[in-house]
């Protein structure tokens, strides 16, 4: 469907038709080879997903992706030195405090290598083991 340029597109459109006068996707196929022999045959897929393309936004241009977040360094050195402070603070918690996506947050830490973890006690504790444990 990459070779489609929009005014093919849009000459589909055209040959499906609208009303008592729309053509079945198969015929369109046809009328599209006998139109363009030089261009590689549709399928039906394509036909579909052109009109529908077509019914859910109003036109057939490309649809621009989206683009990542664009973060700062100062706002990525603030969200760094936080971990760095405190290293048990969940990311969720780190994107509140920056007002950032939580998953923008995770993109970072994993740009940077590091990894958000959370401290669990596993093993039964001694008498003397209070005082060892982050606090």
């Amino acid at each position: 469907m990459s070779y489609l340029t929009e005014l093919l597109k849009i000459e589909i459109l055209m040959m499906i038709g609208y009303g008592d006068r729309a053509l079945t996707q198969c015929e369109v196929v046809r009328l599209f080879r006998e139109t363009h022999p030089d261009l590689p045959p549709l399928n039906q897929g394509t036909i579909s997903k052109i009109e529908a393309q077509y019914r859910e936004m109003g036109h057939v241009r490309k649809v621009p992706s989206k683009r990542q977040a664009v973060v700062d360094d100062d706002t990525k050195l603030n969200l760094l030195l936080a971990l760095e402070e405190n290293p048990i603070t969940p990311a969720r918690q780190l994107a509140r405090d920056s007002n950032l996506n939580h998953k923008t947050v995770l993109k970072i830490l994993k740009y940077e290598k590091k990894r958000p973890y959370k401290m669990q006690a596993v093993q039964e504790l001694l008498e003397d083991d209070p005082d060892r444990r982050y606090s």
